[in-house]
Protein backbone atom coordinates (compact mmCIF):
# COMPACT_ATOMS: atom_id res chain seq x y z
CA UNK A 1 0.00 0.00 0.00
CA UNK A 2 1.76 3.14 -1.02
CA UNK A 3 2.12 6.51 1.39
CA UNK A 4 0.28 9.12 1.78
CA UNK A 5 2.57 12.15 0.30
CA UNK A 6 4.10 14.83 3.03
CA UNK A 7 3.27 17.38 0.08
CA UNK A 8 -0.69 16.60 0.53
CA UNK A 9 -3.10 19.81 1.10
CA UNK A 10 -4.76 18.66 4.10
CA UNK A 11 -1.93 18.89 6.13
CA UNK A 12 -0.02 21.68 4.75
CA UNK A 13 1.70 24.44 7.41
CA UNK A 14 0.06 26.79 4.90
CA UNK A 15 -3.29 25.23 5.53
CA UNK A 16 -2.82 25.05 9.25
CA UNK A 17 -1.41 28.98 9.44
CA UNK A 18 -4.35 30.05 7.59
CA UNK A 19 -7.03 28.46 9.79
CA UNK A 20 -5.79 29.73 12.86
CA UNK A 21 -6.31 32.89 11.58
CA UNK A 22 -9.39 32.39 10.38
CA UNK A 23 -10.82 31.75 14.16
CA UNK A 24 -10.27 35.11 15.91
CA UNK A 25 -11.07 36.70 13.11
CA UNK A 26 -14.74 35.07 13.57
CA UNK A 27 -14.58 35.33 17.15
CA UNK A 28 -14.10 39.62 16.82
CA UNK A 29 -16.53 39.83 14.55
CA UNK A 30 -18.85 37.80 16.74
CA UNK A 31 -18.04 40.40 19.50
CA UNK A 32 -18.51 42.76 17.08
CA UNK A 33 -21.91 42.19 16.10
CA UNK A 34 -22.98 41.48 19.91
CA UNK A 35 -21.70 44.67 20.54
CA UNK A 36 -23.62 46.30 18.00
CA UNK A 37 -26.41 44.69 18.96
CA UNK A 38 -26.38 45.55 22.38
CA UNK A 39 -25.80 49.26 21.42
CA UNK A 40 -28.56 49.62 19.37
CA UNK A 41 -30.68 47.47 22.04
CA UNK A 42 -29.76 49.87 24.49
CA UNK A 43 -30.10 52.86 21.93
CA UNK A 44 -33.59 52.30 21.04
CA UNK A 45 -35.04 50.27 24.01
CA UNK A 46 -32.74 50.11 26.85
CA UNK A 47 -32.50 53.80 27.62
CA UNK A 48 -35.91 54.33 27.76
CA UNK A 49 -36.99 51.18 30.22
CA UNK A 50 -36.27 52.22 34.36
CA UNK A 51 -35.27 49.06 36.63
CA UNK A 52 -35.01 48.33 39.77
CA UNK A 53 -35.00 44.99 41.65
CA UNK A 54 -35.96 46.57 45.29
CA UNK A 55 -39.00 45.12 44.58
CA UNK A 56 -41.77 42.61 46.05
CA UNK A 57 -45.26 41.20 45.45
CA UNK A 58 -47.52 42.51 48.21
CA UNK A 59 -50.70 41.62 49.61
CA UNK A 60 -53.13 43.40 52.42
CA UNK A 61 -52.44 40.78 54.95
CA UNK A 62 -55.06 40.76 57.73
CA UNK A 63 -53.91 39.61 60.95
CA UNK A 64 -57.44 37.95 62.41
CA UNK A 65 -57.96 38.55 66.14
CA UNK A 66 -60.00 37.59 69.15
CA UNK A 67 -62.70 40.08 69.89
CA UNK A 68 -63.70 38.53 72.92
CA UNK A 69 -62.16 36.89 75.88
CA UNK A 70 -62.43 32.91 76.39
CA UNK A 71 -60.93 29.69 76.10
CA UNK A 72 -60.48 28.32 72.54
CA UNK A 73 -62.91 25.16 72.14
CA UNK A 74 -62.49 24.42 68.35
CA UNK A 75 -59.67 25.36 65.95
CA UNK A 76 -61.26 24.24 62.35
CA UNK A 77 -58.42 25.28 60.30
CA UNK A 78 -54.14 24.63 59.82
CA UNK A 79 -51.78 26.46 58.29
CA UNK A 80 -51.64 27.19 54.70
CA UNK A 81 -55.32 25.75 54.31
CA UNK A 82 -57.34 27.61 51.75
CA UNK A 83 -60.97 29.21 52.87
CA UNK A 84 -63.65 31.06 51.58
CA UNK A 85 -65.38 34.00 52.83
CA UNK A 86 -67.23 33.05 56.00
CA UNK A 87 -66.12 30.22 56.73
CA UNK A 88 -65.80 29.41 60.34
CA UNK A 89 -62.48 29.56 61.58
CA UNK A 90 -62.31 29.59 65.42
CA UNK A 91 -64.89 28.86 67.71
CA UNK A 92 -64.32 29.87 71.75
CA UNK A 93 -66.66 28.67 74.17
CA UNK A 94 -69.19 30.61 74.56
CA UNK A 95 -71.16 29.35 78.17
CA UNK A 96 -70.34 32.56 79.56
CA UNK A 97 -71.98 34.54 76.98
CA UNK A 98 -75.15 32.45 76.25
CA UNK A 99 -75.95 32.98 80.25
CA UNK A 100 -75.32 36.60 79.53
CA UNK A 101 -77.79 36.65 76.37
CA UNK A 102 -80.12 34.56 78.74
CA UNK A 103 -79.88 37.18 81.50
CA UNK A 104 -80.65 40.01 79.03
CA UNK A 105 -83.82 38.43 78.11
CA UNK A 106 -85.33 37.85 81.41
CA UNK A 107 -84.43 41.33 82.69
CA UNK A 108 -86.42 42.63 78.82
CA UNK A 109 -89.37 40.16 80.26
CA UNK A 110 -89.17 41.78 83.56
CA UNK A 111 -89.74 45.00 82.43
CA UNK A 112 -91.96 44.22 79.91
CA UNK A 113 -94.75 42.88 82.57
CA UNK A 114 -93.79 46.23 84.76
CA UNK A 115 -94.69 48.12 81.82
CA UNK A 116 -98.33 46.46 81.36
CA UNK A 117 -98.54 47.16 85.17
CA UNK A 118 -98.13 50.81 84.67
CA UNK A 119 -100.60 50.66 81.82
CA UNK A 120 -102.75 48.94 84.13
CA UNK A 121 -102.06 51.92 86.28
CA UNK A 122 -102.52 54.31 84.14
CA UNK A 123 -106.11 53.53 82.63
CA UNK A 124 -107.05 53.07 86.32
CA UNK A 125 -106.08 56.98 86.90
CA UNK A 126 -107.80 57.61 84.06
CA UNK A 127 -110.78 56.27 85.58
CA UNK A 128 -110.31 58.42 88.74
CA UNK A 129 -110.03 61.40 86.47
CA UNK A 130 -113.33 60.69 84.44
CA UNK A 131 -114.86 60.19 87.95
CA UNK A 132 -113.51 63.40 89.14
CA UNK A 133 -114.75 65.39 86.81
CA UNK A 134 -117.89 64.12 87.12
CA UNK A 135 -118.36 64.54 90.81
CA UNK A 136 -117.03 68.60 89.69
CA UNK A 137 -120.44 68.15 87.79
CA UNK A 138 -122.40 67.09 90.29
CA UNK A 139 -121.08 69.84 92.89
CA UNK A 140 -121.89 72.70 90.57
CA UNK A 141 -125.49 71.59 90.39
CA UNK A 142 -126.01 71.51 94.12
CA UNK A 143 -123.82 74.46 94.33
CA UNK A 144 -126.19 76.18 91.92
CA UNK A 145 -128.92 75.03 93.72
CA UNK A 146 -127.77 76.00 97.22
CA UNK A 147 -127.16 79.08 95.75
CA UNK A 148 -131.05 79.53 94.35
CA UNK A 149 -132.46 77.88 97.44
CA UNK A 150 -130.50 80.82 99.51
CA UNK A 151 -131.67 83.62 96.64
CA UNK A 152 -135.13 82.69 97.08
CA UNK A 153 -134.85 82.06 101.25
CA UNK A 154 -133.11 85.47 101.99
CA UNK A 155 -136.15 87.43 99.36
CA UNK A 156 -138.62 85.45 101.57
CA UNK A 157 -137.29 86.14 105.08
CA UNK A 158 -136.81 90.09 104.08
CA UNK A 159 -140.66 90.01 102.74
CA UNK A 160 -141.64 87.85 106.48
CA UNK A 161 -143.11 85.11 104.50
CA UNK A 162 -139.79 82.55 105.97
CA UNK A 163 -138.01 82.35 109.28
CA UNK A 164 -134.69 83.45 110.05
CA UNK A 165 -133.87 79.82 110.63
CA UNK A 166 -134.88 78.84 107.31
CA UNK A 167 -132.06 81.51 106.22
CA UNK A 168 -129.64 80.22 107.71
CA UNK A 169 -130.27 76.34 106.99
CA UNK A 170 -129.88 77.78 103.22
CA UNK A 171 -127.06 79.84 103.72
CA UNK A 172 -125.23 76.67 105.18
CA UNK A 173 -126.43 74.76 102.75
CA UNK A 174 -124.85 76.90 100.28
CA UNK A 175 -121.65 76.90 101.56
CA UNK A 176 -121.79 73.44 102.18
CA UNK A 177 -121.75 72.91 98.64
CA UNK A 178 -119.23 75.80 97.71
CA UNK A 179 -116.81 73.54 99.90
CA UNK A 180 -117.60 70.75 98.21
CA UNK A 181 -117.06 71.79 94.82
CA UNK A 182 -113.74 73.10 95.78
CA UNK A 183 -112.87 69.67 96.93
CA UNK A 184 -113.66 67.83 94.08
CA UNK A 185 -111.98 70.44 92.10
CA UNK A 186 -108.78 69.64 94.35
CA UNK A 187 -109.41 65.59 93.87
CA UNK A 188 -109.24 66.15 90.35
CA UNK A 189 -105.99 68.09 90.27
CA UNK A 190 -104.40 65.69 92.53
CA UNK A 191 -106.15 62.78 90.23
CA UNK A 192 -104.47 64.31 87.16
CA UNK A 193 -101.10 65.06 88.69
CA UNK A 194 -101.25 60.84 89.72
CA UNK A 195 -101.62 60.68 86.09
CA UNK A 196 -98.71 62.30 84.85
CA UNK A 197 -96.57 60.45 87.38
CA UNK A 198 -98.23 57.78 86.02
CA UNK A 199 -97.19 58.76 82.49
CA UNK A 200 -93.64 59.68 83.67
CA UNK A 201 -92.98 56.43 85.10
CA UNK A 202 -93.90 54.71 81.65
CA UNK A 203 -91.71 57.02 79.53
CA UNK A 204 -88.95 55.94 82.70
CA UNK A 205 -89.53 52.02 82.11
CA UNK A 206 -90.26 52.22 78.35
CA UNK A 207 -86.50 53.45 78.23
CA UNK A 208 -85.29 51.23 80.99
CA UNK A 209 -86.94 48.44 78.60
CA UNK A 210 -84.65 50.17 75.44
CA UNK A 211 -81.33 50.39 77.34
CA UNK A 212 -82.32 46.15 78.51
CA UNK A 213 -82.65 45.84 74.68
CA UNK A 214 -79.35 47.58 73.60
CA UNK A 215 -78.13 45.27 76.40
CA UNK A 216 -79.09 42.51 75.05
CA UNK A 217 -77.65 43.57 71.18
CA UNK A 218 -74.27 43.75 72.76
CA UNK A 219 -74.69 40.05 74.89
CA UNK A 220 -75.90 38.90 71.24
CA UNK A 221 -73.06 40.35 69.45
CA UNK A 222 -70.60 39.29 72.23
CA UNK A 223 -71.76 35.57 71.54
CA UNK A 224 -71.43 35.89 67.32
CA UNK A 225 -67.47 37.08 68.34
CA UNK A 226 -67.08 33.46 70.03
CA UNK A 227 -67.03 31.96 66.43
CA UNK A 228 -64.11 33.53 64.01
CA UNK A 229 -64.92 33.98 60.41
CA UNK A 230 -63.36 34.48 57.24
CA UNK A 231 -64.03 37.98 56.43
CA UNK A 232 -62.53 37.05 52.78
CA UNK A 233 -61.25 34.10 50.67
CA UNK A 234 -57.44 33.57 51.07
CA UNK A 235 -54.82 31.31 52.49
CA UNK A 236 -54.57 31.13 56.06
CA UNK A 237 -50.56 31.19 57.84
CA UNK A 238 -48.66 32.06 61.02
CA UNK A 239 -51.54 30.25 62.90
CA UNK A 240 -50.99 30.84 66.64
CA UNK A 241 -54.65 29.82 67.94
CA UNK A 242 -54.53 26.10 70.05
CA UNK A 243 -57.72 24.16 71.52
CA UNK A 244 -57.47 25.05 75.06
CA UNK A 245 -55.75 28.25 75.72
CA UNK A 246 -56.99 31.57 76.97
CA UNK A 247 -57.31 34.48 74.81
CA UNK A 248 -58.25 38.27 75.71
CA UNK A 249 -59.38 40.62 72.85
CA UNK A 250 -56.84 41.46 70.43
CA UNK A 251 -54.96 38.30 70.66
CA UNK A 252 -53.56 37.88 67.52
CA UNK A 253 -54.45 33.88 66.24
CA UNK A 254 -53.51 33.63 63.08
CA UNK A 255 -53.36 36.00 59.40
CA UNK A 256 -55.23 35.62 56.45
CA UNK A 257 -53.20 36.70 52.78
CA UNK A 258 -56.01 37.44 49.93
CA UNK A 259 -54.10 35.63 47.29
CA UNK A 260 -56.35 37.70 44.87
CA UNK A 261 -55.43 40.97 45.18
CA UNK A 262 -51.61 40.56 44.89
CA UNK A 263 -49.62 43.40 43.95
CA UNK A 264 -46.02 44.52 43.77
CA UNK A 265 -44.49 47.10 45.41
CA UNK A 266 -41.41 48.48 43.11
CA UNK A 267 -39.32 51.52 45.11
CA UNK A 268 -37.31 53.65 42.91
CA UNK A 269 -34.56 55.61 43.33
CA UNK A 270 -36.00 59.81 43.50
CA UNK A 271 -33.67 59.96 40.24
CA UNK A 272 -35.88 57.56 38.07
CA UNK A 273 -38.96 59.21 39.07
CA UNK A 274 -39.24 61.94 36.30
CA UNK A 275 -40.13 60.15 33.85
CA UNK A 276 -42.39 57.80 35.73
CA UNK A 277 -46.38 58.08 34.90
CA UNK A 278 -49.32 56.08 35.91
CA UNK A 279 -50.20 53.64 33.12
CA UNK A 280 -46.82 52.73 31.80
CA UNK A 281 -46.29 49.10 30.86
CA UNK A 282 -43.80 47.26 33.49
CA UNK A 283 -42.01 43.86 32.45
CA UNK A 284 -41.83 41.69 35.98
CA UNK A 285 -39.22 38.91 36.35
CA UNK A 286 -39.73 36.97 39.49
CA UNK A 287 -36.58 34.89 41.25
CA UNK A 288 -38.87 32.00 41.61
CA UNK A 289 -39.14 31.89 38.01
CA UNK A 290 -36.61 33.81 36.29
CA UNK A 291 -37.61 32.39 33.01
CA UNK A 292 -41.21 34.32 32.46
CA UNK A 293 -41.42 37.42 32.06
CA UNK A 294 -44.72 38.94 33.34
CA UNK A 295 -46.51 42.75 31.79
CA UNK A 296 -48.03 44.59 34.33
CA UNK A 297 -49.24 48.33 35.14
CA UNK A 298 -47.90 51.13 36.98
CA UNK A 299 -51.09 52.06 39.11
CA UNK A 300 -49.89 54.48 41.44
CA UNK A 301 -46.59 56.19 42.49
CA UNK A 302 -46.59 57.22 46.75
CA UNK A 303 -46.81 60.47 47.67
CA UNK A 304 -44.21 60.84 49.72
CA UNK A 305 -40.62 58.67 50.24
CA UNK A 306 -40.78 55.61 51.75
CA UNK A 307 -38.30 57.18 55.00
CA UNK A 308 -41.42 59.66 55.31
CA UNK A 309 -43.24 56.72 56.41
CA UNK A 310 -40.82 55.06 58.94
CA UNK A 311 -41.74 54.90 62.61
CA UNK A 312 -38.95 57.68 63.09
CA UNK A 313 -38.55 60.09 59.80
CA UNK A 314 -34.93 61.15 59.72
CA UNK A 315 -34.28 64.67 60.70
CA UNK A 316 -31.08 66.29 59.13
CA UNK A 317 -31.93 69.53 61.13
CA UNK A 318 -28.43 68.29 63.30
CA UNK A 319 -25.25 67.02 63.28
CA UNK A 320 -23.51 65.95 59.97
CA UNK A 321 -25.44 65.52 57.02
CA UNK A 322 -24.59 62.61 54.23
CA UNK A 323 -26.79 63.05 51.56
CA UNK A 324 -29.02 59.18 51.08
CA UNK A 325 -30.81 58.67 47.19
CA UNK A 326 -34.11 58.71 48.78
CA UNK A 327 -36.60 55.90 47.61
CA UNK A 328 -40.41 56.13 46.56
CA UNK A 329 -42.72 53.33 47.15
CA UNK A 330 -44.48 52.60 43.58
CA UNK A 331 -47.32 50.04 42.77
CA UNK A 332 -47.74 48.29 40.08
CA UNK A 333 -50.71 46.04 38.98
CA UNK A 334 -49.87 42.01 38.07
CA UNK A 335 -52.65 40.32 35.13
CA UNK A 336 -55.45 39.01 36.71
CA UNK A 337 -54.82 35.96 34.29
CA UNK A 338 -51.53 35.44 36.59
CA UNK A 339 -53.00 35.74 39.71
CA UNK A 340 -55.28 33.50 39.14
CA UNK A 341 -52.85 30.75 38.51
CA UNK A 342 -52.25 30.59 42.11
CA UNK A 343 -48.94 30.13 42.75
CA UNK A 344 -47.88 33.80 43.55
CA UNK A 345 -46.72 35.01 47.20
CA UNK A 346 -46.61 37.90 49.14
CA UNK A 347 -43.09 38.36 49.70
CA UNK A 348 -41.17 37.37 46.73
CA UNK A 349 -38.52 39.05 45.07
CA UNK A 350 -38.95 40.61 41.68
CA UNK A 351 -37.21 42.59 39.29
CA UNK A 352 -39.08 45.18 37.48
CA UNK A 353 -38.73 47.29 34.21
CA UNK A 354 -41.03 49.87 33.52
CA UNK A 355 -41.08 51.35 29.19
CA UNK A 356 -41.06 54.49 29.53
CA UNK A 357 -41.57 54.77 25.99
CA UNK A 358 -45.52 53.72 26.77
CA UNK A 359 -47.79 56.31 26.31
CA UNK A 360 -50.35 55.67 29.23
CA UNK A 361 -53.03 57.85 27.84
CA UNK A 362 -55.96 56.01 26.38
CA UNK A 363 -56.34 56.91 22.22
CA UNK A 364 -59.51 58.06 22.89
CA UNK A 365 -58.19 60.43 25.08
CA UNK A 366 -55.45 61.88 22.81
CA UNK A 367 -57.95 61.93 20.29
CA UNK A 368 -60.51 64.14 22.17
CA UNK A 369 -60.28 68.12 20.98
Amino acid sequence: MAAPSPESPATSPSARKGGGKLIPLVLLLSLAGYGLYRGWDYMMVGRFIISTDDAYLKADVVTIAARVSGHIAEVRVTDNQAVAAGDLLIRIDDGDYRIAEAAAREKIATQEAGIARIAEQGKAQNAQVAQARAQIEAAEAEQRRAESAFTRAETLTKSQYSSQASLETARADKDRALASLAANRAALVAAEANRMVIEAQRIEAVRLKAELATQLEKAQRDRSFTEIRAPFAGILGNRAAQVGAYVQPGARLLALVPLESLYIEANFKETQLGRLREGQKVMITLDANAERKIEGRLTSIAPASGSQFALLPPDNATGNFTKVVQRVPVRIALPEAVIREGWLRPGLSVVVGVDTVTDPTPKSARAAP
